[in-house]
């Protein structure tokens, strides 16, 4: 079984959805002897503890950090690298910062040399969990239970800290993968940022208040399910667009190409080829379920 890493004091900066998941989790599990979160509005600060994802809430960065063993960025990935400047003086050193960032190599890059100066370490992280739906109010202390989560250490990463950050996770029941940060960034390029592209592509398209009235009357299960995510937040996949703008641009060229063969099908009334588009998708989807079925189950 695996033996849960405990800490003194666990800094959440930003306590949305994913912040207060993880504070719930790490009170559910008594990792630390006190979780505080940082927040930027005062609204926010009752909100917070009402939802019990922290032990308490403050807008005083350097206060929020303060003797924390462990600081997690749970901000917009554009906020991160200034937030972490701006509490250095305040963070303790030996004291172990990750995040939750979706874009990784940048960051890395960025904050490692920051924190190192500080005689701090940085461990880059991504747990793949989250909804539509947006701040604490959203929050589940189960949000991480079967999720992957990536953490993509460096040549410069310490390895007490990396195994740290390893066994939180674990405890909140993530299975954790280690990439490094460029293939991390690539690989979702395809399988998150591409897809949140594509839904809200979809969304536009079709919700367009220049088409008939009655087209939204016509969207069922499957246009609901295939959009869901483009009810995201905005500012959030805004940063990630831009932040992983190389691997995304290459990932909308080979979704685009896969689009053109299927045209090219359509024009051409090619059954052949359009019925190999279909069975495929679905054969590979159907193995997907299947895998994901039994990992869950073990």
């Amino acid at each position: 079984m695996l033996c849960p890493v405990r800490f003194q004091k666990i800094s959440i900066i930003g306590v949305g959805l994913l912040g207060g998941s993880i504070g719930l989790a790490a009170k559910r599990h008594r990792l630390a002897r006190e979780v505080v979160g940082f927040v930027r509005r005062r609204a926010s600060l009752r909100e917070c503890e009402k939802a019990g994802a922290v032990d308490y809430a403050t807008t005083d960065l350097l206060a929020a950090v303060a003797r924390a063993d462990l600081v997690i960025l749970c901000t917009p990935l554009a906020q991160m690298h200034s937030l972490t400047g701006q509490f250095l003086p305040a963070l303790r050193r030996g004291a172990v910062v990750t995040d939750v960032g979706s874009v990784k190599a940048g960051l890395v890059r960025e904050l490692e040399a920051t924190l190192a100066r500080s005689g701090a370490h940085f461990v880059g992280g991504h747990p793949l969990a989250g909804a539509e739906k947006t701040g604490v109010r959203a929050a589940r202390a189960d949000l991480f239970v079967n999720a992957v989560c990536v953490l993509t250490p460096t040549r410069n990463t310490s390895e007490t800290a990396l195994g740290r950050v390893a066994r939180f996770w674990g405890t909140l029941g993530a299975r954790v993968l280690e990439l490094p940060p460029e293939a991390h960034d690539a690989l979702v390029s395809r399988s998150s940022h591409l897809p949140h592209v594509v839904a809200a592509a979809l969304a536009n398209l079709v919700l367009h208040p220049a088409n008939p009235t009655f087209q939204a009357a016509l969207c069922a299960s499957g246009f609901r399910d295939t959009t869901r995510i483009a009810s995201g937040s905005p500012e959030m996949w805004c940063d990630i667009a831009l932040a992983n703008r190389k691997h995304l641009a290459k990932s909308l060229d080979a979704f685009m190409s896969e689009l053109r063969t299927f045209k090219r099908a359509l024009a051409q009334a090619d059954l052949k080829t359009i019925t190999r588009i279909f069975e495929t998708a679905k054969s590979r989807r159907d193995r997907w379920c299947a895998n994901l079925a039994s990992t869950s189950t073990e």
